[in-house]
């Protein structure tokens, strides 16, 4: 079972959803990561289940839920960060989770931040939207939209069930290669989401400190992955803890 938790109630009607749980080229976590430390964002919440991997991230000192929420009042966002790659077989479950918390809370919108393969990627943007007055919004600004292929992960169940709740979502992808965790990738997706949202958040800070963000994402998600493996063997060979 998975489930958002939220440590009060706050309000959020009207405030934008950012998700960007870790795939191709690490662009959602190292956007998210970036926005919520240079905007001083609030720890709101996570989101649980018995079924993600047994490890608890440690910040400053502190230990902390490794998916959790952060929201920012001035700009009216909600920024998800994910430090494990979600299991396929909870991906379905996850996404209608989000769903309905989001349209619980009022939150008006949702976009998903994510790198597609490419052979030699360009630093452009493209958009899916899940209706036409965004895709129009999104030629305006200079986002490329996406016309025929295939999306897949938590975002690509968000925007099929965006029409049957009224919801916006829209898809920002960045091309990438995927063998490559390059921090220019998260420069050239804050720069259009910037552009889409209108928030007040320096790139040039980004683009000095990217791999810094990059490396930090990246041995964050190692960290998480290894301890959980670490704790699996360890209950292969002796079994649980009677006291677990």
């Amino acid at each position: 079972m998975i489930e958002v938790k939220l440590f009060n109630e706050y309000k959020l009607k009207g405030y934008t959803l950012i998700e960007g749980f870790p795939g191709a080229g690490l662009v959602g976590p190292m956007v998210n990561s970036y926005i919520i430390e240079k905007l001083g964002m609030d720890y709101i919440g996570y989101i649980d289940s018995n079924e993600f991997p047994s490890v608890i991230a440690i910040h400053k000192g502190i230990p902390m839920f490794p998916v959790r929420l952060y929201k920012d009042d001035k700009h009216k966002l909600v920024v998800i960060i994910a430090e494990f790659t979600i299991p396929p077989e909870l991906i379905y479950e996850l996404a209608s989770e989000l769903m309905d918390f989001v349209r619980k809370s009022g939150i008006k919108e949702i976009v998903s931040i994510g790198g597609m393969p490419a052979d030699e990627p360009k630093e452009v943007a493209y958009g899916i939207a899940s209706e036409g007055s965004v895709g129009e919004t999104l030629k305006k600004i200079g986002i490329a939209p996406i016309e025929d292929g295939v999306v897949a992960g938590v975002s690509a169940l968000l925007l099929a069930n965006s029409q049957q709740y009224n919801i916006p979502v829209v898809e920002l992808l960045v091309q990438v290669n995927p063998q490559i965790m390059d921090p220019k990738y998260a420069v050239t997706a804050l720069i259009n989401l910037k552009k889409l949202l209108g928030i007040e958040i320096s790139t040039d800070e980004l683009e000095r400190e990217a791999k810094i963000v990059e490396a930090k994402v990246r041995e964050t998600l190692k960290r998480t992955r290894d301890s959980h493996e670490s704790y699996k063997k360890a209950v292969d060979a002796t079994g649980p803890s009677m006291y677990a």
